[in-house]
């Protein structure tokens, strides 16, 4: 409960527990804008389902903006900006960053494939 002893910062949290309370907070905020700074990196898959469902929930109705390596995490963005050196170097949906072939289609294959080998 909301009187749970977590220690000062947190310590006695783990980073997935940390990561779940930022994510209450910021459906107890109701903010018009949110950001999510990859927001289930310490979560097992399991977790990170379970979270995932709840960010979707979160997100209807708010600008987002979400920042990531993990491409599951982009599949329902409209828009997608590729960063390389502080520089935006490509942008655009899903599927014209994949069809475009260039530093976005790169990494998602580094990714894919390193998942399925």
């Amino acid at each position: 409960g909301f009187d749970t002893r977590v220690g000062e910062g947190g310590v006695l949290l783990s980073g997935g527990q940390r990561q779940r309370i930022c994510i209450a907070r910021a459906f107890l905020k109701n903010a018009p804008i949110l950001i999510l700074d990859e927001a289930t990196s310490s979560l097992d898959s399991a977790s990170e389902l379970q979270v995932k469902k709840a960010i979707d929930n979160l997100m209807a109705g708010r600008t987002t903006i979400i920042i990531a390596h993990r491409f599951s995490s982009l599949e329902h963005a409209r828009k997608i900006f590729v960063l390389s050196c502080g520089e935006v170097v490509e942008e655009g949906s899903l599927e014209e960053l994949l069809a475009k072939g260039g530093e976005f289609r790169y990494l998602h294959d580094l990714q894919v494939c390193q998942i399925h080998s």
